[in-house]
């Protein structure tokens, strides 16, 4: 198979990092391969120990060729933690000679991104929400249009820099070149959102393991994103506490008997709970369970809310919520999230996709799907102007130089 029809999406995640080979064909991408590995190195989104991450990534990638019948050697990686800001900005130029060309729109989105922008942080997207030729407003793509003055309102997401360059070292020692860094939930929204849903308004909630992303999208573009640093190992870590079992058992009880409402538990249900040390498994009732998870999850999603509320775009969001990740698979997580958010809210399955797509068809394989997804349009697309101009282009791929440098 040749490398360049392959695209692979690697999302290096708190809890499991999770890599997906994509086949580029006339129809869109088939899934052919997919690895999955527990993530050690992690916290809350951010690499806090190379060796490990390293490791775990090797292990997805080495299960991901194995089932590919491939050498991957390039891939679309995921970032989150709560180092990253989105907000957004706005440019206005004079169109030279009457029509907007691919000039005009460069020189437009850089007047947008001309904001100050702390040293140390990166812009990983700067994303178009719409253009304005003349006070007509609502255009997606100006090319060829005539008009005398471009406006274009832009959606900038940056992050530490030093969280971006973990991630790129950690890719590197595994071998592996980065194609891109994407933002987790924009790469999710990519597979779970209809574009019914993005035109009229919708919030994507990424329930990570370590993280919890926010994206709001409304007129076909991104509106607002954030990471609030609490997820689904959050959770975990209470049941442990609360149950007095070790992380190990906590997680398994978590994912297979976990409630995020308690009144729907029946009495009678119980449960075997492992112990501490050598001492006896426990026989306790469900509903305690159900009583440890209910609040933080609650938690979770009223701070959720409260961003909503903050961004100022929780009236236009008409197509309601959609949850996606791993920790969204807890039983009563969908109807716990509409009593809190008071919107309809659905479960987010990763869609688009041909091939091995029953394999991936879970929300906890939304990012990596997203990943694959993201990576399939930026090599079908026409290369006629990238976001990133020459000068950012060539900024970056100098200082990933020097980083590869200090690696040596």
């Amino acid at each position: 198979m040749a490398r360049s029809e392959l695209i692979v999406g690697l999302d290096i995640g708190t809890t499991k990092i999770c890599a997906v080979v994509g086949e580029l064909t006339p129809d869109g991408v088939d899934v052919v391969g997919i690895g999955t590995s527990p993530s050690t190195g992690l916290r809350k989104g951010v690499v806090v120990n190379i060796e490990q991450t390293v490791q775990s990534i090797k292990r997805a990638l080495e299960e991901a060729e194995l089932m590919a019948g491939c050498d991957i050697r390039s891939v679309y990686a995921g970032i989150a933690g709560s180092h990253i800001k989105g907000f957004n900005s706005h440019g206005v130029i004079a169109v030279k000679g009457g029509e907007v060309g691919v000039k005009d729109v460069e020189r437009v989105i850089d007047a947008a991104k001309a904001v100050a922008i702390p040293l140390d942080r990166e812009v990983i997207h700067i994303l178009p929400q719409e253009y304005i030729v003349d006070d007509q407003r609502g255009i997606h793509d100006p090319l060829g249009m005539a008009g005398v003055r471009l406006e274009v309102k832009v959606h900038i997401v940056t992050g530490a820099v030093t969280s971006a360059q973990n991630i790129v070292r950690s890719c590197h020692r595994s071998g592996l070149d980065v194609a891109d860094i994407v933002l987790e939930s924009l790469a999710s929204s990519k597979a779970v959102l209809t574009p019914e849903e993005r035109e009229i308004g919708v919030a994507l909630v990424d329930l990570g393991g370590g993280t919890t992303d926010v994206a709001i999208f409304g007129s076909d573009s991104i509106k607002h994103t954030a990471v609030i640093a609490l997820g689904g190992t959050n959770l975990t870590n209470d049941i442990a506490f609360g149950l007095r079992t070790p992380m190990a058992a906590a997680e398994k009880i978590k994912i297979k008997y976990g409630c995020c409402l308690a009144e729907t538990v029946p009495p009678d249900d119980f449960i075997e709970v492992p112990s501490v040390g050598d001492r006896e498994p426990r026989r306790l009732s469900r509903q305690v369970l159900a009583e440890i998870c209910e609040p933080r999850v609650e938690e979770i999603l009223a701070l959720v809310d409260q961003d909503l509320v903050r961004s100022g775009f929780k009236n236009r969001i008409a197509a309601g919520v959609v949850l996606t990740g791993g920790t969204s698979l807890i039983a009563g997580m969908q109807e716990l999230a509409e009593q809190v958010f008071n919107l309809p809210t659905r479960l987010g399955y990763p869609r688009g996709v041909g091939g091995l797509k029953d394999v991936v068809a879970s929300p906890m394989y939304a990012t990596a799907v997203g990943l694959l997804l993201y990576g399939a349009e930026k090599e079908g697309a026409e290369q006629r102007f990238r976001i990133r101009d020459d000068k950012m282009f060539n900024r970056i791929l100098g200082r990933m130089r020097k980083w590869f440098s200090d690696i040596k």
